[in-house]
């Protein structure tokens, strides 16, 4: 008998953060896919790439920017400083 679709559960096969940018690689056992998660805490910005069968994992967890812009995937790299307006008088 087979179990029940579990779309939550993954396993992190590994996970690195640096500067506020959180990158984990995901496993899920259901649908056999691997995933690599980013998230930025500054930002509140995430975005998820699903690997195909012939991607290496490591280059992907490795390099998510680059490979999200292969793929066209817009994103901020940083929060929109506010424009200062200063006085001409």
């Amino acid at each position: 008998m087979l179990e029940p679709y579990d779309e939550t559960w993954r396993t992190e096969l590994m996970s690195r953060e640096s500067n506020g940018i959180t990158v984990r690689l995901l496993w899920s056992r259901a649908t056999n896919l691997v995933t690599v998660a980013v998230a930025d805490a500054a930002s509140d910005d995430y975005f998820e790439l699903v690997l195909d069968e012939h991607e290496p994992a490591l280059e992907v967890f490795n390099h998510p920017f680059a490979h999200a812009a292969a793929r066209g995937l817009e994103f901020r790299t940083r929060r929109p400083e506010q424009e200062v307006l200063r006085d001409a008088a």
